[in-house]
């Protein structure tokens, strides 16, 4: 099942503020937390960090804590201490922000404490095929993207896309990185852009990077790199639809109820047959087809508009179509709704074949 999780950075914060944030996460159906071992310079961050640890754990929370190599140096521990870092800490799994050789790698994922190792997906190397061939705990290697406070640094989608299938295709389970709109803190300082792993992300509603990500078919798990995410951000990432792509609309205002029924209550899927103009959702003119569908707002048709055709065409009265391009309206076709402007994009990438959905915008 694909998860959501949030980020702790206790440098920054009171117990009590992150047991309230922690609290209200696990509330929406969160259920992972990323912290940095990195950022942590003293004894009183170090405490502070193992005791909101043990409280998510206590939620049933999965930890991840960043480390690299010369944090075990600093903290007199070698890759070989994990289990003890796993005990003090409460930890999961430890997400290795730079590596070892591999063989170090596989041989943390072996060890008795079952302490998983997350690798850096967004290097884009063999890295993590050079470890497989180490023959590690398969069950105990999963991998997190990075993410990127300075703006214009995030990664491509090519790139993104490419590093990730490295992971995919070896069966690893993925996670990548979104950004609050809201939240100012990071690991290390105030962040003024946010925490993306995509760049083309950095300024859109994290909802919509979610389902961005999801839509790929190439990331697990979705963590909000930076703290503190609104109450809004996390209720509306719990409600998101974890399995299929579904569009916020904004609905005409002569949108009848029978065909906001079509919309919201039927089920889509996008034709085989494609066409570059028109996502076609063709079963609701066969269920509706002795239905009365009035013409109404029949203004040419813009992308991303929502139509549904009218009596006036009686083969394809009750077809439901999301325009991909603009088009003259033979008049046939009511403007029932529109996708809201910033998700737009992702009609594009509905695949043929492809279910999605519909949700009706609270703005």
């Amino acid at each position: 099942m694909r998860r959501l999780g949030i980020s702790i950075y206790p440098q920054h914060s009171t117990l009590e503020e992150m047991q309230k944030y922690i609290q209200l996460a696990h509330e929406n159906g969160f259920n992972r937390i990323f912290t940095c071992l990195m950022s942590i310079t003293n004894h009183e961050e170090r405490e502070k960090l193992q005791q909101i640890n043990q409280f998510a754990q206590k939620l049933g929370f999965e930890i991840s804590a960043d480390i690299a190599p010369q944090v075990f140096e600093e903290l007199g521990l070698t890759y070989r201490d994990i289990a003890s870092l796993k005990e003090h800490y409460y930890l999961d799994a430890l997400r290795l922000d730079m590596g070892f050789s591999g063989q170090e790698e596989a041989f943390m994922s072996l060890d008795a404490s079952n302490l998983k190792v997350e690798l850096n997906i967004s290097n884009g190397t063999k890295y993590v095929e050079n470890i497989l061939s180490y023959k590690p705990n398969r069950e105990n290697i999963i991998g997190c993207h990075n993410f990127y406070p300075r703006q214009y640094t995030g990664l491509s989608r090519k790139h993104f896309l490419d590093s990730s299938k490295l992971f995919k295709d070896n069966h690893i389970r993925t996670a990548a990185m979104i950004s609050s709109g809201y939240a100012k803190f990071g690991p290390w300082e105030e962040t003024l852009y946010g925490l993306p792993t995509l760049e083309e992300h950095r300024h859109l509603p994290i909802t919509v990077q979610a389902k961005d990500l999801w839509h790929t078919g190439l990331i697990d798990d979705l963590i909000i790199g930076n703290m503190y995410a609104s109450g809004e951000e996390l209720k509306a990432l719990g409600r998101l639809n974890r399995s299929k792509l579904e569009l916020t609309v904004v609905t005409s205002p002569e949108t009848t109820s029978l065909e906001e029924k079509v919309i919201f209550d039927e089920s889509h899927f996008n034709r085989g047959d494609v066409s570059e103009y028109v996502i076609r959702s063709t079963q609701s003119r066969v269920k509706y087809k002795n239905e009365s569908f009035p013409a109404h707002d029949t203004d040419d048709i813009m992308q991303g508009d929502i139509t549904i055709d009218n009596e006036l065409d009686v083969r394809y009265k009750g077809e439901l179509q999301v325009a991909l391009k603009a088009m003259p309206n033979s008049g046939y076709s009511n403007i029932v709704g529109k996708v809201v402007s910033e998700e737009r994009f992702l009609l594009e990438r509905i695949e043929p074949w492809e279910s999605f959905g519909f949700i009706k915008s609270l703005n």
